[in-house]
């Protein structure tokens, strides 16, 4: 989807924000947008009394420099509207997600929120979850090449997550991130979830299952 598709797609989200909510603040490059939305229309005055949750360092930071009011959790358990990218979708409106490294934070929050909007463009819509492109699961540091044998009986290629310059990725929690590639998807997302989440050192996976988001899909306009 080219930038001027996903600004479009965003704003279309942020048009579902009320002064005085308490919001969501995704973590990508369409939710990127959307937090860009967000300060425009708080330096405009069409919204005021707003407070951001941000899912990641980046997104706080990108928040802060725009003058987003932030609060946290502990002040605000429940939030209004939260919206977010997602790296793919299925028709149950299921996603996998954790491509940037904040599935743990975005999981928070989403689970913590009234309405929840997912932007994507149409290459994030597949039939089944996990197929062309791997399932993030966050694990303890400790210990964390004790999952790989599991993972791999679920029919999982895992490998770790690593910078640049070669070394472990760590996320803002402190975690590492092992993507696990299933080559023909995952035919039952909920056992796969479940195995993985009762695995001590698992913290959570990128399968967001259940949450049953809105869904805005940024198109070509019609010809």
């Amino acid at each position: 989807m080219s930038t001027d598709l996903k600004r479009i797609a965003a704003e279309k989200a942020v048009a579902r924000v009320e002064s005085g909510m308490v919001l969501g603040l995704g973590t990508g490059s369409t939710a990127a947008l959307a937090v860009e939305a967000i300060g425009r229309r708080l330096v405009a005055g069409e919204l005021s009394g707003i407070v951001g949750i941000p899912t990641s360092t980046r997104t706080r930071d990108q928040a802060e420099s725009l003058g987003i009011p932030l609060t946290t959790l502990e002040d605000h358990p429940v939030v209004d509207v939260t919206i977010d990218g997602a790296d793919q979708v299925d028709p149950e409106g299921n996603l996998v997600k954790g491509g940037g490294g904040a599935l743990l934070w975005e999981k928070i929050v989403a689970a913590a929120t009234s309405l929840y909007v997912i932007v994507v463009d149409e290459s994030k819509l597949v039939q089944r979850l996990g197929k062309g492109f791997p399932v993030p699961v966050e694990v303890m540091p400790f210990g964390w090449k004790t999952h790989l044998p599991a993972m791999r009986e679920l029919g999982g290629e895992p490998e770790l997550r690593s910078t640049d310059a070669g070394d472990p990725y760590v996320t803002d929690g402190g975690h590492y991130i092992i993507d696990v590639t299933f080559p023909e998807g995952l035919g039952d997302p909920e056992h796969a979830d479940h195995v993985l989440l009762h695995r001590p050192g698992v913290v959570e996976t990128g399968l967001f299952l259940g949450m049953a988001p809105e869904v805005i899909v940024g198109r070509p306009a019609a010809t």
